[in-house]
């Protein structure tokens, strides 16, 4: 394999959660990307069985229930839903 090649199957979700503020994505070889949920609002709004209902491919991740789609790319490169905002600060 030349450098310019990529092992799809290394790369492919293998398994989906989300806690109360997280995403957690393991990949084909082990790893796991965590992301806040709050990057992807549709995700943050949803109810635990819309979360559930979840397709993997190669690619990345369809929760059909909710119409929301993230790319494996994506989720390496960090990216944010559009218009996605942080929670507001607790108040001290």
């Amino acid at each position: 394999m030349n450098t310019l090649e990529v092992d799809l199957e290394r790369l492919e979700p293998v398994s989906v959660t989300c806690d109360a503020t997280h995403l957690h994505v393991t990949l084909g070889d082990g790893v796991i990307i965590t992301t806040p949920l709050w990057w992807y609002p549709r995700l943050l709004t949803a109810t635990p069985e819309q979360l559930n209902q979840v397709e993997l491919s190669p690619y990345g991740i369809h929760w059909p229930a909710i119409d929301e789609d993230l790319s494996v790319t994506g989720l390496i490169e960090g990216r944010k839903a559009h218009g996605a905002t942080p929670p507001a600060e607790a108040a001290e």
